[in-house]
């Protein structure tokens, strides 16, 4: 029996390139969902049983309080910040500073987000706090979740906001950059064990090697932190 992993998109290329490794290793095989907080949230609270759950820190710590994981299992994994992306070979905007930054956004012919995932939850609020969303709102392209790099090779947007590492995970985008230091936003991910997870002992073992050292160089390589 393959042990089950729901994943958020942040960690999915990462992720993508781990696991093989593991199941070589171990001999384990490993399901993995990737989706979105709120879609895997939504399938957990339907009643559906996985192993571990590798999704954002706070979202975990509230699946500790709700009796859902272990806490005594509970790693830190990765992180990544959010960034701008484009189309590979169209202009990159300046957003080196937040007057550039703002600037582009206004200055965009249409800007794609997700509307599930933690970046496009945080962009939606960010264009409040900027000042901007009357300006911004009317031309930006959103879906439930998924690559918004996708978007971006589809002609569907001009730029794309993501977590970097969703973004470098679509081969045709380049990543602009970081946002700027003051409105950047890390989220970090952690995984554990589901109460009651069918197969808890392959599960440790998924998350040690998740967690491992080894690891890092990954992570590095898709726009994550590792810890």
């Amino acid at each position: 029996m393959p042990v089950k992993l729901f994943a958020s998109n942040s960690v999915r290329a990462a992720a993508e390139a781990l696991i093989p490794g593991f199941e070589r290793a171990s001999g384990q095989q490993v399901e993995v969902i990737f989706d979105p907080a709120k879609a895997l949230l939504r399938r957990i609270a339907a009643g559906e049983p996985a192993d571990v759950a590798l999704l954002g820190t706070p979202t975990l710590d509230d699946l500790v309080k709700q009796g859902n994981i272990v806490a005594a299992s509970v790693r830190r994994v990765a992180s990544s910040g959010v960034g701008v992306g484009v189309k590979a070979g169209t202009v990159h905007p300046r957003i080196d500073t937040l007057e550039a930054f703002t600037a582009a956004l206004l200055a965009a012919e249409s800007i794609a987000h997700t509307t599930e995932g933690a970046s496009g939850m945080y962009f939606s609020t960010l264009l409040d706090t900027l000042a901007i969303a009357d300006r911004v709102r009317p031309k930006t392209r959103t879906r439930p979740g998924g690559l918004v790099g996708e978007v971006l090779l589809a002609g569907g947007a001009q730029i794309g906001i993501q977590q970097i590492s969703e973004l470098r995970a679509v081969p045709g985008v380049e990543v602009v950059g970081p946002l700027p230091p003051e409105v950047q936003m890390i989220f970090a991910n952690s995984a554990g064990i589901f109460v009651g997870a069918a197969q808890p002992v392959a599960a440790l073992a998924l998350i040690d090697f998740l967690t491992a050292p080894a690891a890092a160089p990954v992570y590095e390589r898709h726009g994550l932190s590792a810890g």
